[in-house]
């Protein structure tokens, strides 16, 4: 936990009976506002810039009041007001990406998940270090662009949506593609299916897959839709487009559940387990929801290129719940298993343990 702030001290002033859940309205804040909603809690949204009416076409996510400020750097002006509706944060990428990692660190609200996995999430190398150092496959980091020799996949650090990435398979193609300005991060190009995981870790309950730690659940899995890249095959080589001056991009557009092969979830909820084992041991835990981002291979074996340590917008089709977790409860959003988790944690008065 960021030493300014002083959570515990926060949340005893709380009436745990008033908890408002919060978040950005953006990325997945229709399931969050939904869920904590079916929970019983009251909900804020805040709205960067007066976007509020499109929650009107939706009004079982829209949420009870808004907060409208100019920019992202606004709501930390307004963490006393927040604090006075017993505010408690739940970050999603949007929140994270544009307030910054080291703002959100800061943000004196509080907040669920561990922000110490910020430092380590938005650092590429750190990333790696954790996941590989935990036993997760990873693919292959090429440190010198000059010595690229196959296909990679060129990534700038940060949670962007896929914007910026590229693929080269020479040092020419990343000339042609690179922005000296931002780092960067080159690793192999592995053929084969990408699939989201999401899961969901409570160091609160007792009943599901156990750990040492707590519960690891699997709520939902989800394929993306990237622009262009999905589409350029259409038009022809990556060569010849290039000579074009268009370029493939990997901005994430959309959203597609999947539901894998059964004999897989063995080493899904291994890899799952092995990220959480490792993030007690290196920075306190991970805890609430997670995404690791994968790539299965023909011989099925599980390559992971990234972690996003909170909701993730994948989950966004399943607000009625999944293949998975209808096997655990209908109706069970991400968003709602969050809002669950909160209340299970009032109720038990254990809120540190997810709190931060």
């Amino acid at each position: 936990m960021v030493n300014e702030i002083d959570v515990p001290g926060i949340l005893e002033g709380y009436d745990k009976d008033n908890i408002t859940i919060a978040t950005v309205c953006s990325h997945s804040s229709l399931q969050i506002f939904d869920g904590a909603r079916k929970e019983g809690f009251r909900t804020l949204g805040i709205s960067v810039g007066d976007r509020t009416k499109i929650y009107d076409a939706f009004p079982k996510g829209k949420p009870d009041e808004f907060l409208v400020v100019d920019d992202y750097q606004e709501i930390l002006e307004n963490t006393e007001e927040l604090r006075e509706q017993n505010v408690i944060i739940v970050p999603h990428g949007s929140f994270v990406e544009y307030l910054g990692a080291d703002q959100f660190r800061t943000l004196g609200l509080p907040t669920f998940g561990n922000r110490r996995v910020l430092k380590w999430e938005s650092d590429r190398n750190k990333e790696r270090e954790w996941l590989t150092s935990a036993g997760i496959s990873m693919p292959e980091i090429i440190p010198d662009p000059k010595k690229i020799d196959r296909p990679v996949l060129v990534k700038y650090h940060g949670a962007k949506g896929g914007r910026g990435f590229f693929i080269a398979k020479d040092y020419s193609d990343f000339k042609l593609g690179i922005d000296h300005k931002k780092e960067y991060h080159i690793q192999e190009y592995i053929m084969g299916t990408r699939y989201y995981l999401h899961y969901f870790f409570s160091p609160i309950k007792t009943e599901g897959y156990k750990t040492k730690r707590g519960v690891l659940e699997l709520l939902s899995i989800d394929r993306r839709d990237e622009s262009n890249i999905d589409e350029m095959y259409k038009l022809g080589s990556q060569e010849d487009l290039k000579k074009m001056q268009i370029y493939p991009s990997f901005v994430v557009t959309g959203n597609i559940p999947v539901v894998i092969r059964e004999s897989l979830l063995p080493k899904v909820f291994d890899m799952g387990e092995r990220a959480v084992n490792r993030a007690y041991e290196l920075f306190g835990g991970l805890f609430g929801s997670f995404c690791l981002e994968t790539i299965v291979t023909d011989q099925l074996d599980f390559k992971v290129f990234e972690i996003s340590s909170r909701i993730v917008a994948g989950t966004n089709p399943f607000i009625s719940g999944s293949p998975y977790a209808d096997l655990m409860e209908e109706n069970l959003s991400t968003g709602r298993r969050i809002a669950r988790e909160i209340k299970l944690a009032i109720e038990k008065d254990n809120m540190d343990k997810i709190i931060t």
